[in-house]
């Protein structure tokens, strides 16, 4: 089988802090919908939490691990170390006055290249970017969120690595994972993949004199890269082991199927399949609403559900005809 490339970012997943805190930034304050509670399935004692658009589309996907009480990681070379969120043309000043009001720090929106940036942080810590972008409107967000429309995050707009050197892994994302590079110069790297644009760029920063990360609350444990069915990950699994990486089996997570390897300068990849999707074991209406389980943690829910944290969603306000505001 042919393959021309991954078709850009899958998911995302970091590390939290306090689980309760992180739905509270990412659903009331960001507007993305918890479109599944359920557990790490590597250590069941922690929640996963995945948000995303309405039903949690490939390209839209931010999950996390809360670790409650766990200590801070450090940002560094070896890492995904700034997720870049992309919003319609536009909408900046919405998110700078909704910062304001909500008293999130946030630097003063800059100019790169033709396309406007907010940069800002989690709770925890954790990197984040909006960035509007003239493609963002191919894309629908959270319709039914707390973000007007027009201003709603359209998923991802690129990802950023810190690198220690570059050399090996431009060589590894352009003749393996079938990258271009579209600009190049100093220690900046930008490349995008698929058909470009919004999920489909990765921005590479070289910068050696700069400390190896450390993966705890407020970093980035993995980024995970699509394809579109098991066939052609069966194919990229070959692939990748041919290129001398050692990557896992394929793994079942549920709502899409894994494997997992370190690119040359050490950030964990996942190439993760699009299928079968968050609405596998929940209605669209119930999605995130409910602590859902593999099969084989099932016999084991009644633990699980008196030592994980108590949660619940926030009460959001969502745009309605005539101005006012309805509650979800």
């Amino acid at each position: 089988m042919r393959l021309d490339g991954i078709s850009g970012l899958h998911h995302v997943t970091a590390i939290a802090g306090d689980p309760q805190r992180n739905i509270d930034f990412y659903m009331g304050t960001l507007g993305l919908r918890l479109v599944k509670l359920t557990v790490n399935f590597d250590d069941p004692g922690t929640y996963h939490l995945y948000y995303g658009d309405g039903i949690g589309r490939p390209g839209t996907i931010m999950t996390f691990f809360p670790w409650p009480g766990g200590e801070k990681g450090r940002r560094g070379t070896g890492q995904l170390t700034t997720t870049s969120f992309a919003i319609p043309e536009g909408a900046i000043d919405f998110w700078a006055r909704h910062f304001k009001e909500r008293h999130i720090p946030f630097e003063e929106p800059k100019k790169r290249g033709r396309e406007q940036v907010l940069s800002f942080s989690d709770p925890d810590g954790l990197t984040l970017e909006l960035v509007a972008s003239h493609r963002a409107s191919e894309r629908t967000g959270w319709e039914d969120g707390p973000i007007p429309h027009e201003d709603a995050i359209r998923g991802f707009q690129s990802v950023t690595l810190t690198e220690e050197g570059y050399e090996r892994t431009a060589e590894m994302l352009t003749k393996v994972l079938g990258f271009r590079l579209l600009v190049g110069g100093g220690n900046d790297f930008r490349y995008e993949v698929g058909a470009g644009g919004p999920s489909a760029q990765l921005d590479v920063k070289c910068q050696p004199a700069s400390l190896p990360g450390i993966v705890s609350v407020g970093t980035v444990h993995h980024v995970a890269w699509r394809t579109p069915d098991d066939e052609k990950q069966r194919v990229w699994r070959q692939v990748l082991v041919k290129s001398g990486l050692n990557v896992t089996p394929i793994i079942d997570r549920q709502y899409f199927h894994s494997i997992y390897f370190r690119e040359p300068g050490g950030v964990l990849f996942e190439i993760a399949t699009d299928p079968p999707g968050f609405t596998i074991d929940e209605s669209e209406g119930e999605l995130g609403k409910n602590l859902k389980l593999p099969l084989s943690l099932e016999p084991v829910r009644q633990h699980l559900e008196h030592i994980l944290p108590r949660v619940h969603l926030p009460e959001v306000s969502r745009p309605s005809i005539g101005g006012r505001r309805s509650k979800v």
